[in-house]
């Protein structure tokens, strides 16, 4: 009997060693190291740290207190979702980081097993760069990869791995926000703007087609362009000037030349306007009157 009760206690004690909740404890381990004592609070506050501990095999990805208030000022609903999303359902050290095949993997979170998550946004991302770099990102379409792996801060191989990366990892629309922002601000509004500034270079243009209406009516088509200036169509100029006068002393604008024609006057008219019209014309009067003061003497 006594060899039966000492092996009770022996077998509690194996099946204790290992149960889950003695494979690891998160913040105890965490616990001692003071770089990371924000993000170990907020395991604690969200009870996240539990579900950790509960699981035996969990790679979780850490910040330093610089880096966390990127989570704790999130809602205090969003800050379990983004903090499970910097827990690996495997595990994973530096060296099986280096190793994966291809140099780039989709790693499954324990955000992605609460059923809580859609469509890619409970993976992440790994890649490692050509220049050696390992990098973590949020698979959901349209994230960046901004988070790389700094080091390694502690281990329990093969149960529990802690890393620690640079940045939190948000995935786009985790809480909403993202979905939010995008729908104020749609992207239709300039082209909106652009129709209703269309109009007024139209207008502008409008009263261009009046000047040629005004420059075809001041210019009829039947007029040549020097003529436009000249005498009338009614003017006696039209029907030719006299034989014996150049084209300088054809009418003018004023007046027309058809009342003084040569015919039509008697010879003393003739002589009386001789003075007026050349030098010709004097001498013939004055030879005129000589002979007539002749013919009075003899008289």
């Amino acid at each position: 009997m006594a060899s039966r009760s000492a092996t009770i206690p022996i077998v509690l004690i194996l099946a204790y060693l290992s149960s889950p909740a003695a494979a690891f404890n998160v913040t105890r381990l965490l616990g001692e190291f003071s770089d990371f004592t924000t993000f170990n609070n907020l395991l604690s506050q969200t009870k996240l740290a539990e579900d950790i501990n509960r699981r035996q095999t969990i790679t979780v990805l850490a910040v330093d207190n610089s880096a966390a208030g990127g989570i704790s000022s999130l809602p205090s609903d969003v800050q379990p979702k983004v903090l499970s999303m910097h827990v690996v359902l495997d595990y994973y050290d530096t060296a099986k980081l280096g190793d994966i095949k291809n140099h780039s993997a989709l790693l499954t979170t324990m955000f992605q097993s609460s059923g809580q998550a859609t469509d890619r946004m409970g993976f992440l991302n790994f890649t490692k760069r050509s220049d050696g770099v390992m990098v973590f990102g949020s698979a959901q379409p349209g994230a960046q990869m901004t988070s790389h792996m700094v080091k390694s801060v502690t281990s329990r191989p093969y149960n529990i791995s802690v890393l620690q990366v640079s940045a939190p990892i948000v995935p786009p629309g985790v809480g909403g926000s993202s979905d939010r922002g995008k729908a104020t601000a749609p992207a239709p509004a300039p082209a909106t703007k652009g129709k209703k500034g269309a109009p007024p270079p139209k207008d502008e243009e409008a009263p261009a087609p009046a000047p040629s209406d005004d420059a075809s009516t001041d210019a009829p088509a039947d007029a040549p362009g020097p003529a436009a200036d000249g005498p009338t169509a009614d003017g006696p100029a039209v029907d030719g000037p006299t034989s014996d006068g150049p084209a300088a002393d054809g009418p003018t604008a004023d007046g027309p030349a058809a009342d003084a024609p040569a015919h039509k006057k008697s010879s003393d008219e003739a002589a009386a306007d001789a003075p007026e019209g050349s030098a010709a014309g004097r001498v013939v009067a004055a030879a005129g009157l000589g002979i007539v003061a002749l013919l009075m003497t003899t008289i």
